[in-house]
C-alpha cells in the first residue's frame, strides 16, 4: 500500500523509501569497518610501553630475517601485544553482537547487555572468589566471573519463564531486578573487605592488561564460537519475529524458544566477554545502535556491522588505553564510555532518529491504527490506573473527599490519602524510635528515651543525641528529597520506572561531589553541596543536548544513558588514582551511605526542602493534569512546557541535595511513589506520602545496616538495592501470566 506524503516516518520494521541502495550503503559500511578494524589492528601491535615500533612488529609477523628468533620482539609481539589485539578483537565483536541481538529480541534499540545481570552475575563471582575462596590468579577470576555469569543469567531466564513465558520485556525487567541484587551482594562483601576490594576495583573498571599469552582465549573461544552460532542459527527466525508473534508462528517458528535462544546466545557470548576483560558497560549499546544506524533492520548485516563496531571501538579504547596516561594504563571501559557516549549522542541529534525505531508512543499509534509496542509498555508500566469516580453520598461533594474551611479560605482533601500520610507519619515515627535505640551499643528503652530528653548518663546523651539522631534526620531529610524526586520524575514520565538516574543526575552529582573532594582535598561531608550543582550541569546538558523535554522521550533517555557513561567515568578515575584507605571510604559513600552524617549537613538541605517542597505541592495540581496528553492539559488550563520544566527542575534539585547528603542511594526513588500511590489510590500524585515513604525506607535501611551483622556496618544503599531487586520483581512480574507486555 502507497504511502501518503503526510504520513509519519516509517517505523523500524517498515522499508527503506524508494531511491536509496540501502545494499550499497552496507557494503561501504562493511568494507570501511573491515578496514578500519585491520588498520587498528596494525596501530595496537605497534604501539606501547614498549621501543618496539611498526618496523618491528612488521618483521615479526613477517618474520623477515628470522624476527622471530629475537626473545625481545617474541616477548614484546607474540607474547603481549599480538594476544592483547586478538583478545580486544574477539571480545569486542563478542559485546557488539549480543548488543545487536538483545536489541533485536526486545525491538528496544537501548537494550543493553548488562540488562541481563551477566555483569552483576560475573562481579559477585569474582569478588565471591576472591573473599571466601581465597583466589588471586587470573585463571581463578575468569573461571569465577564466567560462573557467576552464566548463573545470574539461568536465574533471569528461569524467573523470566516462569512470569511471563520468557517475554522480552519481562527478561529485561528481571535481569535489571537481579542484577542489581547480585551487585548489592557484592557490596556487602566488598564494603567488609578491603584487600578484596583492592583487588576488585581495578578488574570492575574493565581492561586488557592482564592478557599475556593465548591461554585465556583459547579456553573461552570455544564458548564464543558457540555463541557466534547461536546468533547465525537465529537469523532467519529472529527476523520473522519482528513481524509479529502471529506471523512467525505461521511461518513455522516458535516465539519463545526463539526468545529463550537468543538469550543464550547473549549469555554465553558476554560472560565470555566478561571473563576475559572485566565488565565493559556501553559498548554493546553502542555496537547495535550504529549497526541499525547504517543496515536498518536487516539483521544479518546489522550483526556483521555490529560484531565489526565493537571490534573496532574496543581496539581503539585499549590503544588510548595504553598512551593517554603513560607509563600508567587508563581502564578502557573508561575509555570506550569516553568515545562512544559522544558518538552514540550525535546519532541521538541526527535526522533519521525515526529510521531507527526511536519514536514516541503517539507516532507508533497513528502508524498501527492502535496501541504500538511503546505505548503498551507506557500504559502497562504507568501507576496511575483509571478506576471508576467513587459514588456521592450527597449532591454536590465527593464522599471521598472531606472540605476544611477556615475564613475566607478552605481547602479539599482526600480521605484515603490524608490516612495513608497518617499510617506513613506513624510508622515513620516508630522507625525512628527503633534506630534511635538499635546499633552496636547496648542501650535499653528507658536509657534510650532518657538520652533522647538529655537526662542520664553524659556518654548514652552523646551517642543518642549527637550521632544517631542526627544520622536519623540526615536519613529523613534525604529519603523524603528522593521519594519526592521519584513522585515527580514518575508522573512526568507516565511511567513507573522513570527515575532520576535516567537523567544522568545522580551519577552527575556523584561525579561533582567527589571532584570537588579531590579538587578541594575536604571530606565528603564538608562537599554535599556539589551534589545540587553537580546535578544540575547534568540535566542541563542532557536537556540542551536532546533538543529539550518535550515528547522526545527516548531521545532525552538516550542521552541520559550516555551522560551517565561519562559521569561515571570520573567517578571510576578518581577512585582508582586514589590510595586504598581513602578509595575504599569514596567506595562506600558511591554505595549509599549516611556514616558519620549529622545536622550539620541535614539542617542546610532541610532548609531546601522547605523552599522546594511547597513548590512541588502548588505545581501538584498542574502536574496531575499531565497525565493527559498537552493539548488536553492545556484545555484545562494548564501549560505543559512550563509546568514540565519546573517539575523536573525541582526533582532535579530534590534528587542532587539527596546524593550530596548519603551519596545515591538506589530504589527509593523508583519504590517510594510506586507504595505512596497504592495506599493513596491512583487518582492522586501522591507527593506527601512518596516523601513519607521516601523517609520511612531510608531511617529503616540505615537501622538493618548499623544491626544485621554485629561488627559491621552495611551502608544504606547496599541495603536498599538488595532488597530493592525482589521489590522490583514483585512490583512488576508478579502479575498474572494472562497479562503480557
Amino acid at each position: 500500500m502507497a504511502t501518503h506524503p503526510a504520513d509519519p516516518a516509517p517505523g523500524p520494521d517498515s522499508p527503506a523509501p524508494a531511491g536509496r541502495r540501502p545494499g550499497a550503503t552496507v557494503a561501504w559500511a562493511v568494507a570501511g569497518g573491515v578496514t578500519a578494524l585491520l588498520l587498528l589492528c596494525a596501530a595496537s601491535l605497534s604501539l606501547g610501553a614498549g621501543e618496539v615500533g611498526p618496523g618491528g612488529a612488521l618483521d615479526y609477523l613477517l618474520n623477515r630475517d628470522g624476527a622471530r628468533a629475537d626473545s625481545r620482539l617474541a616477548l614484546v609481539i607474540g607474547d603481549l601485544r599480538l594476544p592483547r589485539t586478538l583478545t580486544a578483537v574477539l571480545v569486542g565483536a563478542a559485546l557488539g553482537v549480543a548488543g545487536c541481538l538483545l536489541q533485536a529480541v526486545t525491538r528496544n534499540p537501548l537494550a543493553e547487555t548488562g540488562l541481563l545481570g551477566v555483569n552483576a552475575g560475573a562481579s559477585l563471582g569474582v569478588v565471591a572468589g576472591i573473599a571466601l575462596l581465597g583466589f588471586d590468579s587470573g585463571y581463578a577470576y575468569l573461571v569465577c566471573a564466567f560462573t557467576g555469569a552464566v548463573v545470574a543469567s539461568g536465574l533471569v531466564l528461569l524467573i523470566a519463564g516462569r512470569t511471563g513465558g520468557g517475554s522480552p520485556m519481562r527478561l529485561m525487567l528481571a535481569g535489571s531486578a537481579l542484577g542489581a541484587t547480585f551487585g548489592g551482594l557484592t557490596s556487602v562483601i566488598v564494603v567488609n573487605s578491603a584487600e578484596t576490594y583492592d583487588r576488585f576495583r581495578f578488574w570492575v573498571l574493565g581492561s586488557l592488561a592482564g592478557v599475556e599469552g593465548y591461554g585465556d582465549v583459547g579456553r573461552l573461544l570455544p564458548v564464543v564460537a558457540v555463541g557466534f552460532l547461536v546468533a547465525a542459527l537465529v537469523v532467519r527466525p529472529l527476523s520473522a519475529l519482528a513481524l509479529g508473534d502471529d506471523l512467525a508462528r505461521s511461518l513455522g517458528h516458535r516465539p519463545q524458544l526463539v526468545r529463550l535462544t537468543v538469550a543464550g546466545g547473549v549469555t554465553l557470548l558476554t560472560a565470555a566477554a566478561v571473563a576475559l576483560a572485566g565488565p565493559i558497560s556501553f559498548l554493546g549499546l553502542l555496537a547495535g545502535f550504529l549497526a541499525r544506524a547504517v543496515a536498518g533492520t536487516r539483521l544479518p548485516a546489522r550483526l556483521l556491522l555490529a560484531g565489526l563496531v565493537g571490534a573496532a571501538v574496543l581496539t581503539l579504547s585499549d590503544i588510548a588505553a595504553r598512551v593517554v596516561s603513560r607509563p600508567y594504563e587508563a581502564p578502557v571501559s573508561v575509555i570506550v564510555a569516553l568515545l562512544g557516549a559522544p558518538v552514540l549522542i550525535g546519532i541521538v541529534r541526527s535526522r533519521h532518529l525515526a529510521s531507527m525505531g526511536m519514536t514516541d508512543p503517539a507516532g507508533d499509534e497513528r502508524r498501527e491504527g492502535g496501541p504500538g509496542p511503546v505505548a503498551r509498555l507506557v500504559a502497562r508500566l504507568r501507576w496511575s490506573r483509571p478506576t471508576r469516580p467513587a459514588r456521592a453520598k450527597r449532591p454536590g461533594r465527593d464522599a471521598a473527599t472531606v472540605v476544611l474551611r477556615g475564613g475566607p479560605f478552605s481547602l479539599l482533601v482526600g480521605r484515603r490519602p490524608a490516612l495513608a500520610a497518617l499510617g506513613l507519619a506513624a510508622l515513620g515515627l516508630l522507625a525512628v524510635v527503633v534506630s534511635a535505640y538499635a546499633g552496636q551499643s547496648d542501650l535499653g528503652v528507658s536509657r534510650t528515651f532518657q538520652a533522647v530528653l538529655g537526662q542520664g548518663d553524659r556518654f548514652d546523651v552523646l551517642l543518642v543525641q549527637k550521632f544517631r539522631l542526627g544520622r536519623i534526620t540526615a536519613g529523613l531529610v534525604a529519603g523524603a528529597a528522593l521519594g519526592l524526586a521519584g513522585c515527580l520524575t514518575q508522573t512526568l514520565a507516565r511511567n513507573r520506572l522513570a527515575t532520576p538516574e535516567l537523567l544522568g543526575v545522580n551519577d552527575g552529582a556523584t561525579a561533582a561531589v567527589l571532584f570537588s573532594v579531590t579538587v578541594s582535598a575536604t571530606g565528603t561531608f564538608g562537599a554535599w553541596w556539589a551534589g545540587p550543582l553537580g546535578a544540575l550541569v547534568a540535566v542541563l546538558l542532557v536537556t540542551a543536548v536532546s533538543g529539550g523535554l518535550g515528547q522526545r522521550g527516548y531521545r532525552v533517555l538516550v542521552v541520559g544513558l550516555a551522560m551517565s557513561a561519562l559521569a561515571s567515568a570520573v567517578t571510576q578515575v578518581i577512585i582508582s588514582r586514589r590510595s586504598l584507605n581513602s578509595a575504599s571510604s569514596l567506595y562506600v559513600w558511591t554505595s549509599g551511605s549516611l556514616n558519620g552524617r549529622s545536622y550539620s549537613v541535614a539542617l542546610p538541605v532541610l532548609a531546601g526542602l522547605c523552599v522546594l517542597v511547597p513548590l512541588a505541592l502548588v505545581a501538584a495540581r498542574h502536574l496531575a493534569v499531565l497525565r493527559f496528553d498537552d493539548s488536553t492539559a492545556s484545555s484545562l488550563g494548564a501549560g505543559p512546557g512550563r509546568v514540565r520544566v519546573l517539575c523536573m527542575l525541582l526533582a532535579v534539585a530534590l534528587a542532587g541535595l539527596a546524593v550530596g547528603i548519603c551519596g545515591p542511594v538506589g530504589f527509593v526513588a523508583l519504590a517510594s511513589p510506586v507504595i505512596a500511590s497504592r495506599l493513596a489510590g491512583p487518582l492522586r500524585v501522591p507527593l506527601i506520602g512518596s516523601m513519607l515513604t521516601g523517609a520511612v525506607l531510608v531511617v529503616v535501611a540505615d537501622t538493618l545496616g548499623r544491626t544485621v551483622l554485629p561488627g559491621t556496618e552495611l551502608p544504606v544503599g547496599v541495603v536498599t538495592t538488595v532488597l530493592g531487586g525482589p521489590f522490583l520483581l514483585w512490583v512488576l512480574l508478579g502479575r498474572s501470566a494472562a497479562t503480557r507486555v
